[in-house]
């Protein structure tokens, strides 16, 4: 009889651990090509073959080709499963997972997550107090200089001072992170967030606002939010002429949640003063990009804003292996992102374990 089959779209190499569980838990693993996590080119068909089978599929980004209705129909009517490594599903087909009953799964971990609210805060700070610049002006030989001012974040009681004000789009884990971080500093905090209660707003210290006012009165606007029809591009042209000159702006969601178009227009029109990204409307950014021309108005990141030694994917690896396992087990795992499809899941599978 043939062993379970788990086609692993986009494997981490970087610690074999995973690797051993399945192989304990009696499955033949196929691993998909490493140059599958970069954007360029089609390999749908080439996936489809090797998915020909499968009772899960695992992974983590996966920019070629997304996991299409295609492949996870090409797997049969034994697919159980798609779990991600990531806290982001936008690459998996989540409409077509759920009309042929396949229970997506992502990996939430605090390691991820509570990484990206760190480098959120990073990416302020180095803006803000022109760390790059300083080091910069000093290893060439120079002392101080007037232009190399920095901006002062937090409010001060003894001169009645404000401090800036930092809109949060996405009130979630990150967006959550990010306040608690900010709220020692004294800033005004406001946030963007329509699935979230006004009871999460008040636990966080952060005023609710609607878009629009946000745009209008932030002096410093970050997005943590997910990649959805809603999200694409909630950044652009019309977002742009919305903000207060001279707006800082910090993206570490989705490539597509900000127009790098109208960014690199409002940086050049000097409507946006500065921007620090960690993720791009293509990946790896490519070689004629105009950020790439922008100089100190611009703080880039290879999309590894999460990753920090014992941290980054290999916990969410782990949560994605121990989702797989419990699937093929026929019991429901943790962090079901198409919840929508648990009553029609655990009618076909609950009293069907495969391992």
């Amino acid at each position: 009889m043939a062993r379970p089959k788990v086609f692993v779209f986009a494997p981490i190499m970087e610690n074999l651990e995973w690797q051993e569980a399945f192989e304990k838990a009696g499955l033949d693993l196929v691993l998909g090509r490493a140059d599958w996590h970069n954007p360029q080119g089609n390999n749908e068909e080439e996936m489809m073959k090797m998915a020909e089978g499968a009772v899960a599929m695992m992974g983590t980004s996966i920019r070629s080709s997304p996991i299409s209705k295609k492949i996870m129909q090409a797997a049969g009517d034994n697919l159980r499963i798609v779990a991600k490594c990531t806290i982001g599903v936008d690459d998996v087909d989540l409409k077509g997972a759920t009309e042929l009953g396949v229970m997506v799964t992502h990996a939430p971990t605090e390691s991820n997550w509570g990484g990206v609210a760190e480098g959120t805060i990073a990416m302020i700070l180095t803006l803000l107090k022109q760390v790059r610049e300083r080091d910069e002006h000093m290893k060439a030989g120079h002392w101080r200089d007037p232009d190399l001012q920095g901006f002062y974040l937090g409010s001060r009681e003894m001169d009645d001072y404000p401090g800036m004000t930092v809109g949060i789009v996405g009130l979630g884990r990150i967006g959550g992170r990010v306040s608690k971080l900010l709220k020692p500093w004294g800033c005004k905090m406001i946030g963007y967030d329509p699935y979230i209660p006004d009871s999460r707003f008040e636990e966080l210290g952060v005023e609710k606002v609607s878009y629009d006012k946000l745009l209008a009165e932030a002096d410093i606007i970050t997005y943590h939010v997910t990649l959805t029809k809603e999200t694409t591009h909630m950044f652009d042209a019309k977002a742009a002429a919305k903000c207060k000159d001279g707006v800082i702006l910090i993206n570490d969601s989705r490539g597509m949640v900000v127009s790098e178009q109208a960014l690199c227009d409002g940086l050049d029109s000097g409507k946006i003063a500065k921007a620090a990204l960690d993720v791009f409307e293509d990946e790896p950014l490519n070689a004629d990009s105009r950020l790439l021309k922008m100089g100190h108005k611009v703080l880039l990141s290879p999309h590894m804003v999460s990753s920090n030694l014992a941290s980054g994917l290999h916990p969410g690896l782990i949560w994605a292996t121990k989702c797989v396992l419990n699937a093929l087990k026929g019991v429901t795992p943790d962090a079901v992102f198409n919840k929508q499809v648990l009553p029609v899941w655990e009618q076909r599978y609950k009293s069907k374990p495969i391992i």
